[in-house]
């Protein structure tokens, strides 16, 4: 298995739903930075990089999306339909997001800033590196 997913436990009542993220208790890493995905297209993909450090932590919290992880060896495709699942990605794992319902909005936690040196954008390079 490359990565795993985790279901969050869901809190609620009549008035609604919730579920917490905490960084270090349900999601393995300090979060410092939280950004999502909307408005994307079903047939256009997103993601198609690595990172050399950077840890994520992806949850679709409307709609629906498929995310397939590479780690050099072996590819392994999450469907990611509910907002209480989460998909790990470590560190140099080629992530791919694609299959995108039209009312998706993908929320993505690191647990780092961004820095355009951590990204591995040619998977040729990528390749070079887990191997």
């Amino acid at each position: 298995m490359i990565s795993k997913i985790k279901e969050f436990k869901v809190l609620g009542d009549n008035r609604g739903q919730l579920v917490v993220l905490e960084g270090n208790k349900n999601i393995p890493f300090d979060i410092k930075r939280v950004f999502y995905i909307y408005g994307t297209q079903p047939n256009t993909p997103r993601g198609s990089h690595s990172h050399y450090k950077t840890k994520q932590f992806l949850v679709v919290v409307n709609g629906s999306c498929k995310v397939t992880l590479d780690n050099g060896e072996n590819k392994e495709t999450f469907n990611l339909n509910k907002p209480n699942i989460g998909l790990f990605q470590d560190s140099l794992i080629w992530g791919s997001m694609h299959d995108f319902s039209e009312d998706c909005v993908l929320m993505v936690l690191a647990d780092d800033f961004y820095v355009e040196d951590d990204y591995i954008r040619d998977y040729n390079n990528f390749l070079e590196v887990v191997n």
